[in-house]
Order: C-alpha cells, then sequence, then structure tokens
C-alpha cells in the first residue's frame, strides 16, 4: 500500500445521504476476486446510462474535479452490504481520503484495509466544505494523518478525527494486515522460543 502522512487535494463532491454500497460498486460487477478494474465501474449506474454514454451532469463526469483524490460525501456513506469490493472501487479510482460526517461500520473498516482514509467530521464543516467546493472547485483540503487534523485550506478552519492507532500506523507506513505481520516476524518468533 502506498504510504500516507498529509495529504493536500481538490475534492470531488458528492452532496448525497445514504450512499450505499450496491451504488458505489453495483452487484453485477461483482463477480471478480481481484481488485483491478473495480475504479472504471465507481458509481457506475449514476456515470453512465444504460446504453453506456456518460451522464454529463455526474460529478465524476466534470472535468472541473478530475483531479481531486478527496471524496467529500453526505451523511451515511458506505451503508448497505459488506462488500468489500466499495472500497476496492474507492482505491482503485484514485480516491486516497473519503470524508463525511458518518460512515457505515463495516464499510469505514474496509476503506482503512484498502488503504483509503475515511475522515469523520462534524456536519457543520462538511456543510461549510460543500460550500467552499461550491463556490470554487479548485478548493483545496489538507488531511494530516500524524496529526489526524483536516483543514480546509479555503477557510483555513480545521477538525480533529479519530482513527484506530494500529490502523493509523499501517496507513502511515504503507502496510496492510499481512504487512504489519510479517514487518513483526523477529518479535513474533522470539514470542514463539519463549514458549518452548
Amino acid at each position: 500500500m502506498q504510504k500516507f502522512e498529509i495529504l493536500r487535494s481538490t475534492c470531488v463532491p458528492l452532496p448525497l445521504e445514504n450512499v450505499d454500497t450496491d451504488q458505489i460498486i453495483p452487484a453485477r460487477f461483482l463477480k471478480a476476486t481481484t481488485k483491478e478494474g473495480f475504479g472504471e465501474n465507481l458509481f457506475r449506474d449514476w456515470r453512465y446510462d444504460k446504453q453506456g454514454a456518460k451522464i454529463e451532469d455526474f460529478v465524476l463526469n466534470n472535468p472541473l474535479y478530475s483531479d481531486g483524490h478527496i471524496l467529500v460525501a453526505g451523511k451515511n456513506f458506505g451503508s448497505g452490504s459488506s462488500r468489500e469490493h466499495a472500497a476496492w472501487a474507492i482505491a482503485g479510482y484514485g480516491f486516497r481520503v473519503v470524508v463525511s460526517s458518518f460512515f457505515a461500520d463495516i464499510h469505514k473498516n474496509n476503506e482503512l484495509n484498502n488503504g483509503v482514509l475515511p475522515v469523520v467530521v462534524t456536519e457543520p464543516f462538511l456543510a461549510e466544505l460543500f460550500a467552499s467546493i461550491e463556490r470554487d472547485p479548485k478548493t483545496e483540503v489538507e488531511i494530516d494523518l500524524p496529526k489526524q487534523t483536516v483543514t480546509n485550506l479555503q477557510t483555513g478552519h480545521s477538525e480533529q478525527f479519530e482513527i484506530n492507532t494500529y490502523k493509523k500506523h499501517c496507513l502511515i507506513n504503507g502496510l496492510d494486515d499481512i504487512d504489519f505481520l510479517i514487518s513483526n516476524s523477529d518479535k513474533i518468533e522470539q514470542f514463539e522460543r519463549r514458549r518452548l
């Protein structure tokens, strides 16, 4: 996984509440067992019509937002089924962070397990972010993982966010759960030897 410390990026606004995992990645795309190719089908039914033509007014099809690595979403993001494919699609598209005022727990953990940082902010801060992005699509947000802060660089306002200490360590060091175990193999072997 890619290491994560500080990210400064423009944002992609998705001011919709209760976005579920079937909207993030429709069930018909769940046949694959590897992570490749899911990004191109992120929000598939909102991005394309039934004939496969782009729906021009959907935000991911708007060139103003093509450089954003931060998805700013409405309350209750990732509800519905526990499919990890939704996190694969978000990461595969190129998002490093999702900001919302509330995440479904399983989806939040799936994002963390796939190198995407879910940042929970207050509803007033989220509303301010949406307003800033609407005023200026080039508004940048800074995510400082070591300090656990999110800053709207248009207004200068910041908030702290919570993250599990273990997951923070893994993201900063670019480790998934297997990488973490391998990096601690010496300690594991020492522990096993002491038990003999």
